[in-house]
């Protein structure tokens, strides 16, 4: 596990304890990178640096019509 700045550890602690691994991949799936670094008060430097920090991927896929993603969370 990688060591959290105080920036980090705040934004965890504002968002009820839970852990950035968990909560930036739910926020830019949502609202995308420079939504989640605005939501979080953030750069997008910054947002950048904790998920290449934190092992977080994020990819960009394009679907053609008719077609689905599906994502599996190995354990």
């Amino acid at each position: 596990m990688a060591r959290k700045t105080k920036l980090m550890q705040r934004v965890e602690r504002e968002h009820d304890g839970r852990p950035l691994e968990r909560l930036l991949p739910e926020m830019v799936n949502e609202l995308g990178l420079s939504g989640t670094a605005d939501e979080l008060g953030v750069s997008k430097a910054t947002l950048g640096y904790w998920l290449l920090k934190l092992g977080i991927n994020v990819r960009r896929v394009a679907l053609a019509p008719g077609e689905t993603l599906e994502v599996k969370r190995v354990s």
